[in-house]
């Protein structure tokens, strides 16, 4: 048979606790008023009692109904019902849990304290920067603090700057300024401090307490408040939940990944407009919660873990909307937070993308649009751009649309035609038109995205590049036919990591670049004219995944990442040290070599005993080209080339 509980629940915290608990034992709800019993009535699990009761009708009412547990969750002003509560418990022998207020209904999010002491005690725990708003007297009960993430905001007079600096406070983390503060103003020092915080006083309307508070919630900034009213012992609703859900089974709870589209709420969808009107509390990057200007109370944090962390420390929250730009379904990180919380009930609701926002602008399609993403990620949209129509880019951090299109003028795109898209959604937008030359040293927002046009785009698979396509000099190359035989036995997948260890001119460096477009090839060569001529194969091909290393093998390895396969053209007798390197970065990477001289044939011989190769392969390749004799074409033959595959064990790379 279940528990009985009673739970005083006139206030949010009272329903809350009653819902959470409907499921897991027999919920009575004791509320005081008649819009109290509308709020709880017709739920399933929950009876409600309505009407105010003294504390001998209310050790009748626990005693009449067997109860096992009293929960008070009334209003921390309430003290008069808090004391026959605790006298009605007491009398009838039943366990009191008393719910503390944490935060009043008019300002959600907010922590009180009652001294400023005890609010240093509790930003001692806290990460991120503070604003302290409560005047230079204060100031040497914060002491303590790390002041490297504290700025104050006192009177522009000598007292408060003496005591700025006896309190320790960074010159440059003062703001001398003579109130009053506006909402914007307020929101603006926030801003411009990053602040996480904002520590005040209760002062009311007059002390310009509403403006703090308003410009908190809408930087996504903690208000803690000094002035919380007195309360008997218990505990925070965090607290009690945790408390009871050691004995009762908590319902669930819900997280609900939001696209909120490229900024502007006016993008919102219904149904991400619902879900953060009703949700708990809102957690995202700073930059997303501050657009979305609500009440609720918000954390910014986007690391899956991290978000993890806030809700383990805040079991009260059993319905977060975790927001994210753009939609969840493009580049999002909602994918990560998937994974995060694989096992609990999520929902997703999809936003619209900064892409479907520019292609309405231009009342275009992006159905053939190849789309690529730079928001703190390397890719090689070169050869994207080089080979399609159509691309889209998201741009971010360094990734500006003027260092992409700086980019693409070193390899001879300059001419494409790009189109910009600025602030997309809000009331600054901008759409800007022009060649990729003429953007190259424009300056941008941060919140901007590309579409890339290339009608001349070539599709053709660059498998077997003729030999007299490269630039060449007199520097010594792989030929076209060993160089098609070697690439394919190196069986590399579009995101490879290749060593080519003796590149020459690049020509086997080149082929593999164009094979893993989305991969990383290495150049390594030691001579300077050779890695010149690399430089001008790479910017001929549009190879922009190709990097050149110059230097000799083993010792140039050594910095790069680990390779999934390795060509070696040239060992200069260091081929142990060469082998050595490859399975210490990588015990399973393919390496294909070829030798044309009887001692090196040997000496990959003897690596295959040495090394105890699964796979040893050796493909003698015997080539000859039609010269012109006289009237008649004959067959030359060229120097037979031996080439070698080996890796340690079998695999599908």
């Amino acid at each position: 048979m279940s528990d009985k509980i009673c739970i005083f629940a006139g206030t949010t915290e009272g329903r809350k606790l009653a819902f959470l608990l409907k499921d897991a034992a027999e919920v009575t709800a004791c509320v005081a008023t008649e819009y109290g019993e509308i709020l709880l009535d017709g739920i399933a699990g929950i009876t409600v009692h309505s009407g105010r009761m003294d504390a001998d009708e209310m050790a009748a009412f626990f005693t009449k109904n067997s109860f096992d547990r009293i929960i008070d969750a009334t209003h921390p002003y309430a003290k008069i019902v808090t004391d026959n509560i605790a006298n009605a418990a007491s009398e009838t022998g039943i366990p009191l849990m008393r719910i503390l207020r944490e935060k009043e209904s008019d300002f959600p999010g907010a922590v009180y304290v009652s001294s400023a002491i005890e609010a240093k005690e509790y930003l001692s725990g806290c990460e991120g920067n503070i604003l302290i708003t409560t005047g230079a007297k204060e100031l040497p009960d914060f002491a303590g603090l790390d002041m490297s993430h504290v700025w104050v905001r006192v009177l522009p007079v000598v007292s408060s700057l003496e005591a700025c600096e006896k309190a320790g406070v960074p010159a440059a983390h003062i703001i001398a300024a003579q109130g009053p503060f506006t909402e914007d103003m307020n929101m603006a020092q926030l801003k411009m401090i990053s602040a996480k915080y904002v520590v005040t006083k209760a002062s009311g309307k007059n002390g310009g307490f509403e403006e703090k508070i308003k410009a908190a919630s809408a930087c996504g900034a903690v208000p803690v408040i000094i002035g919380q009213p007195a309360q008997i012992s218990g505990l925070s609703l965090d607290q009690a939940i945790a408390e009871l859900g050691k004995t009762y089974q908590i319902s669930n709870r819900e997280i609900i990944l939001i696209g909120i589209g490229p900024g502007s709420t006016g993008m919102l969808t219904l149904e991400a407009q619902k879900a953060i009107e009703n949700c708990d509390a809102v957690i995202g990057a700073a930059s997303v919660v501050e657009t979305l200007n609500t009440r609720k109370p918000c954390f910014t944090e986007y690391n899956p873990a991290k978000v993890r962390n806030v809700l383990e420390s805040h079991p009260s929250i059993r319905s977060a909307a975790v927001v994210f730009r753009g939609d969840t379904g493009f580049f999002s990180g909602a994918s990560d937070m998937i994974k995060e919380f694989k096992n609990q009930n999520i929902r997703v609701i999809p936003g619209i993308s900064s892409l479907s926002a520019l292609s309405a602008r231009l009342g275009a399609s992006w159905d053939d649009a190849v789309l690529i993403s730079l928001h703190g990620r390397e890719n090689n949209f070169v050869d994207a751009i080089a080979k399609n129509k159509k691309v889209f880019l998201l741009t971010g951090g360094e990734n500006t649309p003027a260092s992409v299109c700086r980019r693409l003028k070193e390899y001879g795109l300059g001419s494409l035609e790009c189109t910009v898209g600025e602030r997309l959604s809000y009331p600054d937008e901008k759409i800007i038109r022009g060649s990729v030359d003429s953007f190259a040293d424009g300056l941008f927002d941060p919140l901007s995205v590309i579409l890339i046009e290339n009608p001349e785009a070539s599709q053709r698979l660059r498998i077997g590049v003729d030999d007299s396509e490269f630039i060449r000099g007199e520097v010594p190359m792989t030929k076209a036919e060993v160089r098609s035989i070697s690439v394919s036995k190196l069986a590399l997948c579009d995101d490879s990591v290749v060593w080519d260890i003796g590149a020459g001119t690049g020509s086997v460096s080149v082929e593999c670049a164009l094979a893993a477009c989305k991969g990383q090839v290495f150049a390594i060569e030691k001579e300077l004219d050779a890695v010149e001529l690399i430089k001008q194969n790479k910017l001929k091909f549009k190879a922009d995944n190709l990097f050149i290393v110059h230097g000799c093998a083993p010792d140039a390895l050594k910095a790069l990442p680990a390779p999934t396969h390795a060509f070696i053209g040239g060992s200069c007798g260091n081929l142990h040290g060469i082998l050595n390197m490859l399975l210490d970065k990588n015990p399973d990477v393919r390496i294909v070599m070829t030798t044309v001289t009887l001692e090196s044939q040997i000496e990959a011989f003897a690596c295959a005993k040495d090394y105890g190769f699964e796979i040893f392969e050796a493909v003698s390749v015997n080539i000859s080209r039609t010269k012109k004799a006289g009237s008649y074409n004959m067959m030359t033959a060229q120097n037979p080339v031996t080439v070698f595959v080996m890796q340690k064990r079998r695999s599908d790379g």
